[in-house]
C-alpha cells in the first residue's frame, strides 16, 4: 500500500495544490492528513474542501479544533489567535461541522496518525525531543506513527525499551524490531529554515518511508495573506520558512 501523507496545511492554498499535483503522480492508494487544516492564510474554506475531495484520512490539529470552539485558543500566539478569529468568522457552517466532525487518532494494520502526541491527543503537546518521543512509542501499537504539528520533518526510532535516536532523514527503510515516529513537516507553513512544502510517502509493502519538499508560489500566499487583512508576519514568514 502507498500511502501519501502531509500535514498542516493551515489555509495554504498554493502550497496544497502544489503537494496534491505532486501526489497524483506517485500512484498513491491512500491519502492521509496529520490535521490543521486551517489557521495562519488566507484560504481556509477552499483547503478544506479540497483535500476532502480526495477522501482521505484526516485527523484534527489545534487550529482545526480551535477555529470550531473544541480547544481552547488560550495558549495560541498572537497571530495564530488572530488568525484563528478571522478564520472562524470566514468559515462556511459546512466546513465548520466537517472540522467538528474529525477525530483526534487513527489507526490501521500499517500506521497509526496523530497530529500530536498519542498521550493525551486532545492536549496537543508537541513532539520535539526523545522524552516527548518515548511517551508516544510507550502507547505505540503498530511500527510507524505519522505525526505533523511542529512544522519540522523529521523521526525518532525506537529499538528495545529505552533506545530511541532522533535523525533528520529525507529517506527510511524501516528495521525489523523497531518503531518509528516521523513528522511529516508542514505543507503550508514550514518553520525549519526552507520554505519549500514538505509531505510524505510510505509504502508500507517496502517498508520505506520518502520525506519530500517542493516549491510552490510563495509570492501569491503572501500577497493573499495581506490583502486579507491577516498580520504582515504570516506571510513574510512563508518566504523564510520560519
Amino acid at each position: 500500500m502507498r500511502y501519501g501523507i502531509f500535514s498542516d496545511i493551515h489555509s495554504n492554498e498554493e502550497a496544497l495544490e502544489a503537494v496534491l499535483e505532486a501526489l497524483g503522480k506517485e500512484e498513491i492508494d491512500h491519502y492521509l492528513c496529520a490535521g490543521d487544516l486551517v489557521g495562519y492564510a488566507a484560504n481556509p474554506n477552499e483547503c478544506i474542501e479540497r483535500v476532502f475531495s480526495i477522501k482521505p484520512v484526516i485527523v484534527a490539529g489545534n487550529h482545526d479544533w480551535g477555529a470550531v470552539q473544541l480547544f481552547s485558543t488560550e495558549y495560541f500566539n498572537q497571530w495564530a489567535a488572530q488568525a484563528l478569529s478571522w478564520t472562524t468568522q470566514h468559515l462556511t457552517e459546512k466546513n465548520k461541522s466537517l472540522l467538528s466532525s474529525l477525530k483526534l487518532v487513527y489507526r490501521n494494520e500499517d500506521l497509526t496518525l496523530v497530529h500530536g502526541t498519542l498521550n493525551d491527543p486532545a492536549d496537543f503537546h508537541y513532539v520535539v525531543d526523545i522524552s516527548d518521543a518515548h511517551a508516544t512509542f510507550s502507547l505505540l501499537t503498530t511500527d510507524v506513527c505519522f505525526i505533523g504539528h511542529t512544522h519540522r520533518p523529521g523521526l525518532f526510532s525506537k529499538h528495545g525499551l529505552t533506545n530511541v535516536r532522533y535523525q533528520e532523514e529525507n529517506f527510511l527503510r524501516m528495521a525489523p524490531g523497531y518503531k518509528y515516529i516521523v513528522n511529516v513537516g508542514s505543507v503550508g507553513q514550514p518553520r525549519d529554515g526552507n520554505p519549500k512544502a514538505s509531505y510524505c510517502i510510505y509504502d508500507s509493502q517496502k517498508k520505506e518511508i520518502v520525506i519530500k519538499r517542493l516549491d510552490y508560489d510563495r509570492e501569491t500566499a503572501k500577497r493573499k495573506i495581506l490583502e486579507a487583512g491577516l498580520p504582515h508576519f504570516l506571510g513574510e514568514r512563508l518566504l523564510a520558512g520560519i
